[in-house]
């Protein structure tokens, strides 16, 4: 555009204000153009687009996080203390069932073992001491009372070790020399670990390992309050990362809370994602366009014939070969290159769609006013 045409527009932008400020801004009017002060090649080259009624669409860009489902987690936290030994495993690493994870030293584990094999001798003699009665017992030589208490005396030695048997399986397995192997029990990828050979863990410290099935992941949205209207269980979305920059991923919203994040003052959504293919990692930041459509009709005009003036919005309407008036509309929303009309159009309207702004600006230099 050149210097010229910048100032002759405005010029004629200037005078429109000047008008507009001269008018009853408490009556909602037409203005209609002097027909005789718009040329004939002007008018034949304006462009309009009739005004119909379609169903209006919003959309909406939310932030979220990749994370591992609760529910497929598992964390290793030591029921004794004690030193790591050995670890297995780094951050990232795919482990299976029953592979071992870390080893580690303890004196609380020495001292079950210990107790294990002294226990384990008692039985033995306890077993020797209810073979011979079982035989006095069968010459007569004692009665079946005394049988009953070398029985007895058998079975608490036995359960003891059964015990403590059992507790040495929860805190690991027993590799000899005062070393336990603790052992992963799911399938998964190793997403946080806090331990190293040569450590020190507490029974009371916090998870040494943590193992989570990636297979399918959760991702987090917030949604502000502003937002709630909007977002619903059940939208379908679109979901890009700066990951993939060529990919959309699609799903849908499968759980709204209810409560507030008291932190980031915002509700969190919840759309569960297929990630066999890993492409998905905890902690990455994701993108999140939900779309809803209105069953509610309304009047759509392209949004270039939009022109916002006076903190109003108005539109040039043809009403014939040579005559257009100016309508006043209110807005419903946008979407794209779209506007909804609440007021103001009617269906089949055309609305001028190219040089709407000149012939705005004409309109109100021919200052003719008429009420609605």
């Amino acid at each position: 555009m050149t210097n010229n045409k910048k100032i002759i527009i405005n010029i004629v932008l200037l005078s429109t204000v000047v008008f507009l400020s001269s008018c009853n801004s408490g009556r909602k009017t037409d203005i209609v153009a002097d027909k005789n002060s718009i040329s004939k090649t002007f008018l034949e080259s304006v462009k309009t687009v009739k005004a119909v009624l379609s169903n209006q669409e919003q959309e909406l860009v939310l932030t979220g996080k990749v994370e591992y489902d609760p529910d497929k987690v598992i964390n290793y936290v030591p029921l004794i203390s004690g030193i790591a030994d050995k670890t297995y495993f780094s951050l990232g690493d795919k482990v299976q069932k029953g592979q071992p994870l870390f080893d580690m030293r303890s004196t609380e584990l020495s001292a079950l073992l210990s107790e294990k094999i002294s226990l384990e001798v008692d039985e033995k003699v306890a077993e020797r001491e209810l073979k011979t009665a079982q035989s006095m017992f069968d010459d007569k030589m004692i009665s079946e009372r005394d049988l009953l208490e070398a029985q007895r005396n058998l079975r608490q030695i036995q359960a003891e070790i059964s015990k403590i048997q059992a507790n040495m399986n929860v805190f690991g397995t027993d590799k000899g020399n005062g070393v336990f192997s603790v052992s992963a029990q799911m399938s998964g990828y190793v997403v946080h670990k806090n331990i190293s050979s040569g450590s020190t863990v507490s029974a009371d410290g916090n998870p040494v390992f943590t193992i989570a099935d990636l297979s399918a992941v959760w991702i987090t949205v917030n949604v502000y309050a502003s937002n709630l209207l909007f977002v619903r269980e059940g939208m379908e979305v679109e979901i890009t990362t700066q990951s993939y920059p060529d990919e959309v991923f699609y799903s849908k919203i499968h759980s709204l809370s209810q409560v507030f994040d008291p932190e980031e003052k915002v509700l969190k959504a919840r759309i569960i994602m297929d990630n066999r293919d890993l492409k998905f990692k905890p902690e990455m930041t994701m993108l999140v366009k939900v779309k809803d459509k209105t069953s509610k009709l309304l009047i759509s005009i392209p949004s270039d014939a939009v022109i916002f003036d006076d903190n109003q919005h108005f539109v040039v309407v043809k009403e014939s070969s040579e005559n257009f008036v100016i309508r006043k509309i209110v807005l419903h929303g946008h979407h794209n290159q779209t506007s909804y009309i609440l007021s103001g159009l009617v269906e089949g309207e055309s609305v001028v769609i190219k040089n709407q702004l000149l012939i705005y600006s004409s309109i109100k230099e021919g200052k003719l006013c008429t009420n609605l």
